[in-house]
């Protein structure tokens, strides 16, 4: 029996109604970001449900108060308003306080990447991975389907600290049909390869497995791993994983080389001491105002599936002929 994709938000969302009915001490709290499965939690947890309007700097401080008070507080906005509009309060109210109080905090941003793609680069968000890593404290999930998605929602209740979790707006294919990975590891090897490996988080890994194949087609066959927890993965694990490869090839919907997916992992390779040539595919720094499908649009700015082979190609060639 085959297992319909839905939205990550919608599925996370279902786990938080269904467990606010046992466990009392969640709390919801909204800047006027609706969905189907949020009006049941405003209807059934009047008193555990706060829309505040668009206001995300009062969001978290709101969230902050509550979280000192015992909740497990789950935030809830647009990914680039929810992170970018309020970082200040962010950094002092969750990040510094958290130091010193024991919190459960879970930043949930809704259209991570180019996922709201008509609505322009007011609405994208290309940054949060860099800017929410840079935050002490800060945990960052970035699930590519709705099944991973779903699988986290045990640790943010069950742990305390600070999470941001970064959904696709959109619906995806599913990645993991028969079982959700491992969440403890924060990756997961996908497929195994030669002597080049694709590093993929959020929407990419999808990218990542169409590059794949093309580049298998050529003759090369490539490993490719999914990363979903890009601060706090097993580290060893990892480091495990990649000793049998020569190089990687990292893939963001975000800016490349500005302390994204790509910068994190440059820094683990050389703390790992791991010999290995690097390529990112990301965003060539800059906004664009065009519209167009998020394919076309990801071809024009170097993410595409396309674009991606024709950076790939060759690097994975060299590679090749080295080892």
């Amino acid at each position: 029996m085959s297992i319909k994709p839905l939205a990550m938000r919608d599925v996370f969302l279902e786990k938080i109604w269904q467990e606010m009915s046992v466990d009392f001490l969640i709390f919801f709290v909204s800047a006027d970001f609706g969905s189907p499965v949020l009006d049941k939690i405003r209807r059934d947890f009047p008193d555990r449900f706060i829309n505040v309007g668009i206001a995300e700097q009062n969001l978290i401080n709101i969230t902050a108060g509550l979280a000192i008070e015992g909740y497990k507080v789950f935030a809830y906005a647009i990914a680039p308003f929810i992170t970018m509009r309020c970082y200040e309060q962010i950094r002092v109210s969750l990040a510094l306080l958290s130091e010193v109080r024991p919190m459960n905090v879970n930043l949930i941003g809704v259209g991570a990447g180019y996922s709201y793609v008509v609505s322009g680069p007011t609405h994208q968000c290309y940054e949060d991975i860099t800017i929410m890593r840079a935050l002490p404290n800060f945990q960052v999930l970035s699930p590519a389907d709705h099944i991973t998605a779903a699988s986290l929602f045990d640790g943010c209740v069950a742990n305390t600290g600070l999470r941001y979790l970064r959904f696709d707006a959109q619906v995806q294919p599913i990645l993991y049909p028969l079982e959700a990975p491992t969440v403890s590891d924060g990756f997961y090897l996908y497929q195994k390869g030669d002597k080049v490996c694709f590093i993929s988080t959020g929407f990419m890994t999808h990218t990542a497995l169409k590059v794949a194949e093309k580049i298998n087609k050529i003759g090369f066959k490539v490993g490719i791993i999914d990363i979903f927890d890009i601060t706090n993965f097993t580290r060893e694990g990892l480091k495990k994983v990649l000793e049998s490869y020569s190089a990687i090839v990292s893939f963001e919907e975000g800016f490349r080389g500005r302390g994204g997916l790509d910068s994190m992992l440059f820094e683990f390779i050389a703390e790992s001491e791991l010999n290995l040539k690097t390529l990112s595919i990301g965003v060539d720094p800059g906004y664009s105002f065009e519209l167009g499908s998020r394919n076309e649009i990801h071809e024009k700015v170097g993410i595409g599936t396309e674009s991606a082979v024709k950076k790939i190609q060759p690097f994975v060639q060299t590679i090749m002929k080295k080892s």
